[in-house]
């Protein structure tokens, strides 16, 4: 075990006084707290600023709110709520937690049950403890990691096996028996809005006197940076096929970008269809691991459709989950044809 250097009590009272004071007290999922509440805003707020969640979150509790109804929806309502968020396998793990969870009677109310759960991983369940149940519940997410690293000095790149099995350790040493609830945001809130990736505000930091990387003047040198590699490209070829006022979509499959989302038929380069051709526009769209160099065409011949393919008009696009670019671009080819 990793040994402390301060008492765990007094880090838990020194963290929990600094949030009441201090902390975020007033985001939506913190007002008649529910599991359900927990498991919707913690997928959401994976790789997403608080700032951005809010509004998804106030439009998902409306359409959905309760896990029996979310347990219900079709996924490509799911979907369409989700739209604009991004990383979309969490909206498909959000539903098949929800339809597990109805299944089974009941809200898991322990950590190894939580994380027996499809789309409830390690930090999720201990999220779920913590806020919803107020139990012990360890937590370790970017925020938790960056503090950490910093307060005991721990060099080694963020998910490296080693840095997160003793973050993990630290964790579990120092997350209270009580208090949970206000212990576990009151790490998030010191990781986002004082432990900063860039500008940390240390003078405000009430665990300044015991952090080793402040101590060293190492704060600006951990967690110890990724190397940044080059992202490749990778082109896309997209149909544009519009007849009688409907614009042809397809299905994406359910692995892969904009998994089971509605997008605009994709084609390999070397389809046929690609030979005569108009090309429409192209557009760019950056991915977590590649950029995607999307052209769209439009063929000169009629398109047999596929079973995965389907029209929609211009009201049922509104209403239909899409990625977000391949949505931009076809919102501005139909403004230009309508002027």
């Amino acid at each position: 075990m990793k040994e402390l250097t301060f008492n765990a009590d007094d880090f838990a009272a020194w963290v929990i006084d600094w949030q009441q004071q201090q902390g975020r007290h007033d985001l939506p999922w913190q007002q008649d707290i529910s599991p359900y509440k927990v498991l919707v805003s913690e997928l959401m707020l994976q790789q997403t600023q608080v700032s951005t969640v809010i509004p998804y979150f106030e439009r998902w509790m409306a359409a959905f709110p309760d896990i029996a109804s979310l347990a219900q929806a079709p996924q490509e309502r799911v979907m369409e709520l989700w739209q604009g968020l991004g990383y979309y396998a969490r909206a498909r793990n959000l539903h098949k937690a929800a339809i597990a969870i109805t299944a089974r009677g009941s809200f898991p109310d322990d950590l190894a049950s939580l994380q027996q759960i499809p789309g409830i991983g390690r930090y999720t369940a201990g999220a779920i403890m913590s806020f919803a149940y107020n139990r012990y519940g360890p937590i370790v997410d970017g925020n938790v990691r960056r503090l950490f690293c910093r307060l005991f000095a721990l060099e080694g790149t963020p998910g490296q096996s080693a840095l997160e099995k003793k973050l993990w350790q630290l964790a579990e040493q120092l997350t209270p028996r009580e208090h949970n609830r206000q212990f576990a945001q009151a790490l998030l809130d010191l990781g986002a809005t004082l432990c900063k990736a860039r500008q940390p505000a240390c003078q405000s930091c009430p665990l300044q006197s015991v952090c080793l990387a402040y101590q060293q003047n190492r704060v600006a040198e951990l967690p110890t940076p990724k190397v940044k590699k080059a992202k490749p490209s990778r082109a896309g070829h997209f149909l544009w096929v519009h007849q009688k006022q409907q614009l042809l979509l397809e299905q994406r499959p359910d692995r892969g970008i904009w998994s089971s989302l509605l997008a605009l038929p994709e084609v390999e380069a070397d389809d046929p269809r690609l030979a005569h051709a108009e090309l429409m526009g192209t557009f760019s769209h950056q991915f977590s691991h590649y950029q995607l160099d999307a052209s769209i065409w439009s063929p000169s011949a009629g398109v047999q459709e596929t079973a995965a393919q389907s029209w929609y008009n211009r009201q049922q696009l509104a209403q239909v989950g899409l990625p977000a670019p391949i949505r931009k671009w076809i919102e501005q080819q139909l403004k230009q044809q309508s002027d």
